[in-house]
């Protein structure tokens, strides 16, 4: 691999030292030291109690084990990142690599990586393993390693961070100090001994992590903090709890303020899996639109709406297990009491849509019938003659 030069102190350091004088508190990891600039400077804190400084590159941590005057709070290491830290601490000092990859240019201790991000990904990726609970983060980056990710890396990690200096240094380019912090959700998350949180994927209202919770792979959802809706994620606990009663939708385990943890669910949408059938597979695509079409009627029975099933793509999951194939609902957070529950409508609608691709596959049926069944069954709320349809 090829080894960064030393990092001498330049602009952004001179800058993130003064943060560090700000806000720097107890135990300290000061990562990418370099010069040892931000690690010497904390140790000269009262409120400091030890500093380790670590750095991938041996000829810096060398340098720093050999000064005379380095403070005695001050522990050296060679270190790619956390790969050789054990400890927690209570400050964590970042002033990564943060220009995008100039071709023909090899310094680690400058690029980032392609984009200029991808070394602070690995960054956060790991960082809530080795920082307090009640720990902070101080993390310098520029304006050329594009903002809106770096928030999005820090937001998709749990963390929530303030803007805490700046400085401008020419048109173009501005550097910025961010102090951050466990966000609630994911200090709770780890008092419930969720480990490996990750982030899974985004929706309007939700943002879906993964993790492991007694040796189980959970899947955990929180808030979207774009979006204006309010109260979702309890709702959706609320209904999973009444749900699972009845068979339908991931397993629930617990919740918490602005999350739910459940059932990981490793499946496929309903449109690809469908897609992926052939004529002989009849039987069991019909099975498992009867299973859904149940599950649809429990909810109809219950009086809630789950507001989807007229277009449910994102919203089942087909799970397949050797000879098995079992439908699983997912995303209640928009569920709703109301008197004239339309599940089963919604759903026969969704298969009055997939016409063209369940003929393909052996599925006769008359789509004028089906709306009329529909029709009969908002009068009768029968579902007999729906499941005998199929």
């Amino acid at each position: 691999m090829l080894m960064p030069t030393i990092y001498e102190p330049q602009e952004d350091s001179f800058l993130l030292q003064e943060v560090v004088k700000q806000f720097a508190y107890g135990k300290v990891l000061d990562i990418g030291t370099g010069s040892g600039i931000q690690a010497f400077t904390a140790a000269k804190l009262p409120l400091v109690k030890s500093v380790l400084a670590i750095d991938i590159n041996p000829e810096a941590i060398e340098n720093l084990s050999n000064l005379v005057d380095k403070p005695a709070k001050v522990k050296t290491k060679v270190s790619d990142l956390f790969s050789r830290v054990k400890d927690k601490y209570d400050t964590i000092i970042f002033n990564p690599p943060y220009l995008p990859q100039d071709s023909g240019i090899m310094d680690l201790a400058l690029y980032g990586g392609k984009k200029g991000w991808e070394v602070s990904a690995r960054f956060f990726a790991q960082a809530g393993k080795f920082l307090d609970s009640k720990g902070q983060i101080l993390f310098l980056f520029s304006s050329y390693t594009n903002k809106e990710k770096i928030d999005e890396i820090i937001r998709h990690n749990l963390f929530e961070f303030e803007q805490v200096a700046s400085e401008k240094f020419d048109f173009f380019e501005e550097l910025l100090v961010y102090r951050i912090k466990k966000s609630n959700v994911l200090r709770q998350l780890e008092k419930k001994k969720i480990t490996g949180i990750k982030f899974l994927a985004k929706g309007k209202r939700g943002i879906v992590f993964e993790g492991k919770w007694k040796s189980k792979r959970v899947a955990i959802k929180t808030m979207n903090p774009n979006s204006t809706a309010i109260g979702r994620i309890d709702n959706e606990a609320k209904w999973l709890v009444i749900l699972n009663k009845h068979k339908i939708g991931a397993q629930f385990y617990f919740s918490g303020q602005d999350y739910l943890v459940m059932e990981f669910l490793a499946g496929e949408r309903i449109d690809a899996w469908i897609g992926k059938q052939h004529r002989q597979d009849k039987v069991k695509i019909v099975n498992l639109i009867l299973d859904l079409l149940k599950q649809c009627y429990e909810m109809d029975k219950l009086k809630m709406s789950k507001e989807e099933m007229h277009h449910p793509y994102k919203h089942i999951l087909i799970l397949s297990k050797k000879k098995t194939v079992k439908p699983v609902m997912i995303d209640f957070e928009r569920c709703h009491n109301t008197n004239k529950p339309t599940n089963v409508t919604q759903f026969l609608e969704f298969i009055c849509r997939m016409e063209k691709e369940l003929k393909r596959r052996g599925i006769n049926f008359s789509v004028s019938e089906i709306r009329g069944l529909a029709q009969e069954y908002r009068e009768s709320e029968n579902i007999k003659a729906i499941l005998g349809y199929f």
